[in-house]
């Protein structure tokens, strides 16, 4: 990647620019400088993250307080889908009518990128226009996603991209946790077919649905969670819808981008 082009990457998010420690620097190494730009306008829906600051790393009890949360089965291994392919998992998705979310859908999201990637990006649920398209992470919120990953080295095509509930809300309201509990199996059966080295979970709502945790986002942020029986590193990050609305919160995304990167390459 140009210099050039990790400046316009890295604009998109609020950041100004790359300064690299020393010639020889790999990626896992580049840091940044700059002050973030002006705020942009948007009308995308704020997903309700409030932080109170960055905590320290490290492991963390996803202690259960939500009894909705906590008894939904949410995170509890499933092998309703164990014996399902890529190809034979897609039809049982687009064919799925095991929540009331099935009567209101355009069409089924079922994800899209590398079944060879080491990255796998989770979000919460389809918005209209991915109802519409069927593909996650499009229009202005995707555009931010691409330029997000663009400014680790990632593109679009490198890495896989999934929701929790392959199916859009009515209204965009938050999924309900049977909802949540009936839909997972799909996402774990993606991450068992998948094998990646590392997930990145972007938004409050996805994340606390894969914690079982109602702990605020800021409290889930910098740290190493882990994932299902294979026990994948999990990082968490803002929605880049809320960092549409919320622009000052860009540099704390681009802390958590290069931590996740961190991550990835201690193995």
């Amino acid at each position: 990647m140009t210099r050039s082009s990790r400046i316009e990457y890295l604009a998109a998010m609020g950041l100004q620019s790359w300064v690299l420690r020393a010639p020889a620097a790999t990626a896992a190494r580049q840091e940044f400088t700059g002050q973030e730009l002006a705020t942009r306008d948007s009308g995308m829906r704020d997903s309700g993250i409030r932080d109170s600051g960055m905590r320290d790393s490290g492991m963390r009890d996803s202690g259960i307080r939500d009894p909705a949360i906590r008894d939904s089965g949410i995170g509890q291994s499933s092998d309703r889908e164990a014996a399902y392919d890529w190809a034979p998992l897609r039809e049982r998705v687009a064919a799925c009518t095991r929540c009331g979310l099935s009567a209101s859908r355009t069409q089924t999201v079922f994800g899209v990128g590398s079944m060879q990637a080491e990255w796998l990006v989770v979000g919460e649920a389809p918005g209209a226009e991915e109802d519409r398209r069927g593909e996650p992470f499009v229009g202005r919120a995707g555009q931010l996603l691409n330029s997000m990953l663009r400014a680790i080295g990632l593109s679009r095509e490198q890495i896989f991209i999934a929701n929790v509930l392959k199916c859009r809300p009515p209204n965009n309201r938050d999924p309900q946790a049977a909802e949540v509990s009936e839909c997972l199996p799909y996402l774990e059966r993606q991450i068992a077919l998948l094998k990646p080295k590392i997930m990145l979970v972007v938004g409050r709502i996805a994340a606390q649905s894969l914690l079982r945790s109602d702990l605020a986002l800021s409290r889930l942020r910098h740290q190493v969670h882990e994932f299902g029986a294979a026990r994948v590193p999990l990082v968490v990050t803002y929605h880049p819808a809320y960092l549409l609305r919320s622009p000052a919160e860009k540099r704390k995304a681009w802390e958590d981008l290069k931590f996740a990167r961190e991550v990835l390459a201690r193995g």
